[in-house]
């Protein structure tokens, strides 16, 4: 394996990892940015105010993206698989 290969897949790698959380930090940003523009106007500051919504849009998010998900992680992996006889 050559260094070009080797920094071809750790590129492809936190490329597959940055496509798969934006989705889960831009809702989580959002959420945040909403629930505290609420507790601003209301003046209630509780801190499970921000976390319950967060906590349930995130694993809203996560339930609707899994298919999306893990066809991105099987094609990974596929790649990687079918790549090996050209890397030894």
């Amino acid at each position: 394996m050559t260094t070009d290969t080797a920094i071809e897949l750790c590129r492809s790698a936190v490329l597959l990892a940055l496509m798969l959380c934006s989705p889960l930090l831009l809702v989580a940003v959002a959420i945040g940015l909403i629930m505290g523009l609420l507790q601003g106007l209301t003046q209630i500051q509780d801190a499970s105010l921000t976390f319950v919504p967060r906590l349930i849009a995130l694993a809203l998010v996560v339930v609707l993206l899994l298919p999306w998900g893990l066809s991105l992680l099987t094609g990974y992996a596929v790649d990687l698989i079918r790549g090996i006889p050209g890397t030894i």
